[in-house]
């Protein structure tokens, strides 16, 4: 397999200011909006976003979530392994709350489509926007759309978009790879 880098660390530092200067715009103070991140990948960006937020925009009593969806998935029960569970880490309700789901991939629109499932759980929120890193936009199954992308990037199905993070693979990156 080869891949490609679509974005290096720069790239993505400089995204991630965008993005989080979109929100601030459309949420202001933040006090009636909600980030979720989808675990595992998700969280990554989701904690990145709210730091910067935090840090270098000041804003204040930021609540976040990270809301695991393995079991609300339509095809969990079609791998041949079992699938492990990560935890939810979500300590707020929903109800009224204008909610950003972050993930770092948009591909089918089945991550999206479970977290609208299982976030049922926790109250019925006002809005629900969606933030991604990547948008592979000739990839979907449901009629799903980000409202704030970082990249938009057409691969076709055999291709695979790979994003690492420092805290898990030692550098931030987003690679395609070919097979």
């Amino acid at each position: 397999m080869s891949k490609k880098n679509l974005l290096n660390s720069k790239d993505i530092e400089i995204i991630l200011h965008r993005l989080a200067c979109q929100l601030i715009e459309n949420h202001n103070d933040f006090s009636n909006t909600v980030l979720i991140g989808l675990q595992p990948r998700g969280s990554y960006l989701a904690n990145r976003l709210a730091e910067l937020l935090k840090t270098s925009y000041h804003i204040k009593d930021l609540e976040l979530g990270l809301l695991d969806i393995t079991f609300y998935r339509d095809d969990f029960r079609r791998r041949d392994a079992p699938l492990e569970a990560a935890s939810t880490e979500m300590d707020f309700l929903i109800e009224g709350k204008n909610v950003v789901i972050i993930d770092d991939v948009l591909y089918s629109g089945r991550s999206v489509r479970a977290a609208l499932t299982a976030m049922q759980s926790y109250g019925r929120p006002e809005a629900i926007e969606l933030l991604v890193l990547i948008d592979r936009r000739f990839s979907r199954h449901l009629p799903i759309q980000p409202d704030y992308r970082g990249r938009q990037v057409d691969a076709i199905n055999e291709e695979k978009v790979l994003v690492t993070w420092t805290e898990t693979h030692k550098k931030d990156a987003v690679y395609i790879e070919f097979k």
